[in-house]
């Protein structure tokens, strides 16, 4: 059996780890983000708009962000590399549908998808596999699918990697980028991915660099 890329098991572990606190912390995080609740409810009037159709939650964590775009009238189910973030979800949201996978490899057939949502989700994929990920996104998603990411900026440059040996209140091992907007809606547009909205907010609370997120359609 082949053996995962070592930033996949990374970050499986790290995951697993802090699962159960990463939820306990974040539980009401969208309760008090206003500009977040605005742009995953414009993301869910697109892919109603357009007819609607099975959206992934990619990287969905506990599911807080599945069961939101659930209660927008998506039909969404989540998908996590971590087994205990899983498990965690379907503990929290048991009308829920979720289960492990990778977003470099999605357990999706070509082109199914109307939407899919990558919230925070490609922090950890090394900047030059990212075309790879892009690759994966434009493949399920139908023409004309929505896209909707999340992701910290970098202050200089296209990439600022950094590591995490501590998080949620656990000893850890994980590396993490932050990234341009400019170089992600580049590496969208060759994976056929248009970015039509761009957004970037000032930093918030404990948050230390500005956050991005990005709007996009399969063309």
């Amino acid at each position: 059996m082949t053996e995962p890329p070592a930033h996949l098991t990374e970050t499986r572990i790290a995951y697993d780890t802090v699962a159960a606190d990463y939820a306990d912390l974040l539980k009401g995080a969208l309760a008090e983000a206003p500009l977040e609740r605005a742009l995953l409810g414009t993301f869910a009037e697109l892919v109603l708009a357009a007819g609607g159709g099975p959206v992934v939650d990619a990287g969905c964590g506990p599911g807080r962000i599945t069961t939101y775009l659930d209660g927008l009238g998506l039909d969404v189910r989540g998908v996590d590399l971590s087994p205990e973030m899983v498990a965690v979800a379907r503990r929290l949201y048991p009308g829920l549908p979720f289960a492990a996978g990778s977003i470099t490899d999605l357990d999706v057939a070509d082109g199914a998808l109307a939407g899919l949502v990558a919230w925070y989700s490609v922090i950890h994929t090394p900047p030059a596999q990212l075309p790879a990920v892009f690759a994966e996104f434009a493949r399920v998603l139908r023409p004309g699918g929505h896209l909707l990411m999340a992701f910290q900026t970098a202050s200089a440059g296209d990439v600022e990697p950094r590591r995490i040996e501590r998080a949620y209140g656990h000893t850890l091992a994980l590396d993490a980028y932050r990234l341009s907007p400019d170089r992600v809606t580049e590496l969208l547009a060759a994976a056929g991915i248009e970015v039509t909205t761009r957004v970037v907010r000032q930093p918030e609370i404990q948050e230390k660099t500005p956050q991005a997120y990005l709007m996009a359609r399969l063309s």
